[in-house]
């Protein structure tokens, strides 16, 4: 984060001190996340490779009765800000006022939906209400500008509101006209979008999307984010909700122009921005997709071979919507039928399947994200000022290679897929393409050298005519680029191996290669690399003053990038690690600069390795050291192999698409009562892990008491119940926690994923565990 560059916008990129630049964002909810836990998950941010956070301001969450704000607890945005900052994080803040993300209202407070009044239009009474809230979040926003030095760089206006772009105009004036001061303004632009030019738009993209049709297999609005495309509308997402809305709404102006029913071609003079890169799925009742790692890493990608230049993810973080207390409304604070959607969703979960879970699980795509998230740390000031060209057949081609390259001329990326999450395409044998001036490459080559065997069911990007040095240049290589760092004597260049693609690289301008490899000259003078050891931290090949590490992916899975003695360095660890400032706990709200830092793991293991380069000159190469948590794993298996008796209410169907509609009935729910040892009660002190409860069941929805509140709950789709049993110890101390579990019924319609599908009709609990994980500082 550098406070004090100047944030610019061209027609293909973002500019950082006229220096082209790549941002990462992830969507990270402060007010469905405990402020105990900012520091972890911002911390786990940035060590995944995020440049930026992003945030919606929900506004029922603020102003719960007209005119008394609450910014308190979780709902203290200033201080979010201020620890993000801490964490070396820059901020984007989704103004609203309305948000969606799957919130009561979308958002608004229900003594506004209540009153009346015209919303999301140029009514004066409405703008009036929406100043008084943007002053309060321009208020909290004081001096954390980054005008001011401060860690936010962007505001987005509204969300997916299509076809009103004088009051999106209307919207920005008025937070400028209250002070809000930010580089970039953007709104979303999918839907086919109309925005004012003083909105840059941002675009989306998922795997699956919980709002289709409970008969659709695969969404066709999905299956284009695994092709490489270069137009970026998208008009499948949030689609039953904007048509929910316009049912509703009374038009504008009887002679508004219909939205576009096909999507649109990008404006030539916007860059390609996103903000909705799907980083897992929500679940409805109705529908329930089980989106996998590989998914969200695919699509990812493919949105870089496309022309992305700037990765925005939602979600990065799961959270909990507010229940039970406060300014909640009874009803739950999420979307429902009951306020007019067309989806019934988790009163309280919003885990999203992200990067990061609701409770803090780290999933696997955080580590294949985070390898895309290097690499582009590493080598995206080139990246975004390259222009891309798509090729393969088409998003319905099954056969074609998918491909892609971007490109500045001299050099470039190609990339390739072969997958496609419903279904893997054609693997294709003996590839080799030739890359020319169609591709954007200013000579003609073949790429890679030899042909390789390029699998089904992968998605992967090759460097081509990669700079190591001013003398040394990668041609081309059968491995992707990860990170690279300058060292005493030259650089380090780390390289990922991808299971199933042998290793070749082919060097310009070197004479001798040494290490674990067969090295043989060409006729061009160049030199064909192959390894003769396989993938591994201790790979190491000397290029003249280049050194390459070759990694395998479950070694690539460990590598972050992290602050430690002072300065940048790589780390292999086996459980989840970050950096945090060194401030007594907790950070004070007033940092906003990076600080000192010391590396802290989460682990569920009781020994964890942790490896840190000591660089390529001295031995050992990796330094590594033994980090103890006895406590972590600890498990107690409460029950297990329950066939429960259960009767299912009577399916219901509601909302403007008259679907499947979550039951309210739990009359004839099996009850599990869980009365948890008073030994894993026992507090550990602040910050010093969690206690969790995973439920491996089948069955419909689930909810989980203590006496008479709601602490949790699940619409089953195939991966464990996680419950957070930390801020709840007192209360089971004092009574049993009651599982309350409807049973499923095929014959209802709900759709899971294919995967999970054939299941048994009732509830089958496999088992309910108990297990820790321990948060480890790591000292000395």
């Amino acid at each position: 984060m550098n406070p004090s560059a100047d944030i610019t916008v061209t027609p293909r990129w973002i500019a950082r001190d006229g220096v082209p630049w790549f941002p990462v964002t992830g969507e990270i909810h402060y007010s469905r996340i405990s402020p105990e836990r900012w520091s972890d998950v911002l911390g786990l941010a940035r060590a995944g490779g995020l440049t930026s956070v992003a945030t919606y301001v929900f506004w029922r969450h603020h102003e719960p009765r007209p005119g008394e704000f609450d910014w308190s607890g979780p709902r203290d945005l200033r201080r979010f800000i201020r620890r993000a900052a801490a964490h070396g994080l820059e901020v984007v803040v989704r103004l609203g006022p309305w948000s969606h993300g799957e919130v009561r209202h979308g958002g608004f407070p229900d003594w506004l939906v209540g009153s009346g009044v015209p919303t999301r239009r140029d009514h004066p009474e409405y703008l009036g209400r929406v100043r008084a809230f943007y002053a309060q979040i321009v208020a909290q926003l004081e001096g954390l500008t980054h005008d001011d030095g401060g860690p936010v760089i962007a505001a987005q206006i509204e969300n997916e509101l299509a076809d009103q772009p004088e009051h999106l105009a209307t919207l920005r004036t008025m937070a400028e006209e209250l002070g809000l001061q930010v580089p970039l303004w953007t709104a979303t632009g999918w839907g086919g979008a109309r925005l004012p030019e003083s909105l840059l738009p941002v675009c989306s993209g998922y795997a699956d999307g919980f709002w289709a049709d409970s008969l659709t297999a695969w969404p066709s609005f999905c299956r284009v984010h695994f092709h490489y495309e270069e137009v970026r509308d998208d008009l499948g997402v949030g689609d039953d909700v904007a048509r929910a809305l316009a049912a509703e709404a009374t038009p504008v102006s009887p002679s508004a122009a219909p939205l576009p029913t096909a999507p649109q071609s990008p404006d030539p003079q916007t860059p390609f921005l996103t903000c909705e890169l799907g980083g897992g799925m929500h679940v409805a009742y109705h529908r329930r997709p089980l989106v996998s790692g590989e998914d969200v890493a695919a699509l990812a990608l493919a949105t870089i071979g496309s022309g992305s230049v700037w990765q925005g993810f939602y979600m990065y973080a799961g959270g909990s919507n507010p229940f039970g207390g406060g300014a909640a409304h009874p009803d739950g604070e999420q979307e429902s039928q009951a306020t007019g959607y067309p989806n019934d969703v988790p009163q309280i979960s919003y885990d999203f399947g992200a990067p990061i879970g609701e409770h803090g699980r780290v999933r696997p795509h955080y580590e294949m994200l985070r390898r895309q998230h290097l690499w582009l740390a590493a080598d995206g000031h080139r990246l975004a000022a390259m222009r891309s060209r798509v090729g393969g057949g088409s998003a319905e081609d099954s056969h074609s290679l998918r491909w892609a390259v971007r490109s500045d001329g001299d050099s470039g990326y190609l990339f390739l897929s072969t997958y496609v999450p419903d279904g893997h395409l054609d693997p294709q044998p003996a590839l080799q393409l030739r890359l020319g001036p169609e591709q954007g490459l200013d000579s003609s080559q073949l790429v890679p050298h030899e042909p390789v065997d390029l699998p089904a069911g992968i998605s992967t990007v090759w460097p081509v005519n990669l700079p190591l040095n001013d003398r040394t240049r990668l041609v081309s290589a059968t491995a992707e680029l990860l990170t690279r760092f300058e060292e005493e004597g030259g650089a380090v260049v780390v390289l990922t191996a991808r299971r199933g693609i042998p290793v070749q690289l082919l060097l310009a301008g070197v004479v001798e290669v040494s290490g674990p490899c067969r090295a043989t000259g060409t006729d061009d003078g160049d030199t064909f690399v192959e390894l003769t050891a396989d993938p591994g931290p201790e790979v190491l090949l000397t290029c003249g003053s280049v050194r390459l590490l070759i990694l395998d992916e479950a070694t690539a899975d460990q590598l972050a990038v992290l602050p430690v003695d002072g300065r940048e360095s790589m780390v292999l660890c086996s459980a989840p690690v970050h950096a945090e400032p060194v401030h007594a706990e907790p950070v004070p709200a007033d940092s906003v600069r990076p600080a000192a830092t010391r590396l802290v793991v989460h682990t569920e293991e009781p020994e964890v390795t942790l490896d840190v380069w000591q660089g390529a000159g001295t031995l050992p190469r990796w330094r590594r050291r033994l980090v103890s948590a006895p406590r972590a794993g600890q498990q107690e298996v409460l029950c297990r192999s329950l066939v429960l008796p259960a009767t299912a209410p009577q399916p219901r169907v509601g909302g403007p698409e008259e679907r499947l509609a979550a039951p309210t009935d739990f009359s004839g729910a099996a009850l599990v009562e869980l009365s948890i040892p008073e030994e894993h009660l026992e507090d550990g002190g602040q910050g010093s892990g969690q206690l969790l409860l995973r439920v491996d069941w089948t069955g419909d929805v689930g909810r989980a008491r203590l006496g008479d509140r709601l602490i949790s709950d699940h619409f089953w789709h195939g991966r464990e119940w996680e419950i957070d049993l930390t801020p709840w110890r007192d209360a089971l101390r004092r009574g049993p926690l009651t599982l309350e579990l409807l049973p499923w019924c095929a014959a209802t319609g709900v759709w899971v994923h294919p995967s999970v599908r054939e299941v048994e009709d009732g509830v089958v609990v496999r088992s309910a565990r108990l297990i820790r994980r321990e948060r480890v500082v790591v000292t000395g």
